[in-house]
Formats: structure tokens, sequence, C-alpha cells
């Protein structure tokens, strides 16, 4: 399967994943659910920032256009679309990464790296959304917990997602 059509299948599925099942779960007053940052994540390597910002883009609005949080999603996507190369650039060996392996995996940056780039960009997805949507610090800690909390769930989830779909050859 070309990896074009790969992506638009995993666009979709995470999107109806993300709307129709895990925005209904409530977890706890500090957990959200979020899984559909994760087609971001799952881009090639080799694609341009200024691609990736409008994939980015279009995401979040796709998102925002159905939970009605007027660009909040968007604005977190744009930012971690903009910060993924770094990101990977940083966490990349002397060589760089696998070049048969086209996207960032388990099987192409290894458990510990795979692990710690989606951290670090779930991490700020959260950190972006979840000020935006509180909109003010006057309870701090309250925005805090449900970064950290939501973070960690997400994490499970990001996880979970890339274990199932985890190949050694790919």
């Amino acid at each position: 399967m070309s990896i074009l059509l790969r992506n638009i299948i995993r666009f979709i599925l995470l999107l109806l994943l993300q709307l129709f099942v895990l925005n209904k779960i409530l977890v706890g007053q500090f957990v959200s659910l979020y899984i559909y940052m994760l087609f971001i994540l799952l881009l090639p390597f080799n694609l341009p920032r200024p691609g990736l910002m409008l994939l980015g883009l279009f995401t979040g609005l796709t998102l925002d256009m159905f939970m009605n949080t007027m660009g909040v999603h968007a604005a977190a996507c744009v930012f971690i679309a903009y910060l993924r190369p770094f990101i990977i650039n940083i966490l990349s060996p002397q060589g760089g990464f696998e070049t048969t392996q086209k996207t960032p995996s388990l099987t192409s940056m290894g458990s510990t790296q795979f692990f710690v780039y989606a951290t670090i960009l779930v991490f700020l997805h959260h950190v972006v959304y979840f000020t935006l949507e509180v909109f003010n610090m006057a309870n701090l800690l309250y925005l805090l917990l449900k970064i950290v909390a939501s973070t960690a769930a997400s994490l499970v989830l990001v996880l979970l997602y890339e274990l199932l779909f985890y190949s050694k050859k790919q």
C-alpha cells in the first residue's frame, strides 16, 4: 500500500476514533483522551515543514469543526507540526534514521527514541491545547494536572496504537 493511501486511511480512522469513541469516554475531571495528533507524529520523515504545517492545520480545523472548539485544535496541531522536524533532528543518531523506514515508528526509531519523540510532542500539544482552552492562569494547578494526566493517558493510547500496528519489517 502506498504511503499516501496509508496516511489518508490513518487520518480518517484516527479522526473517527477521536470523534465517535474517545470524545464519549469520561475518565475523570483531569483526563482527556486524544489520539488524533498521532496522524502528525506518523507522517513521513522527509515531508517538508510547510506541508507538515498545512496537514496540521487541516487536521486541527477538521476536529475543530466537529467539536466546535474555534481553532484550539488547529493551533495545537500547527504548533507540533512546526516543532516536529526539530525534535526528529535532535533525536536522530549520527547518520540519521534508517532510510528504508519512511515514517517515525518503533521500528525506524527504536522504542526509547520513539517514546521520547511521542512524549515531547504529545506534551507540547496538550500544553498549547489546554492553555488555550482554559485561557486563564487563575487555577494553575488545575491546568498543570490536566496537562500531565491527559498527556499520560494519550501516550498510553499512542503506544497501544503503535504496538498494535508494530511490525519488524514494515
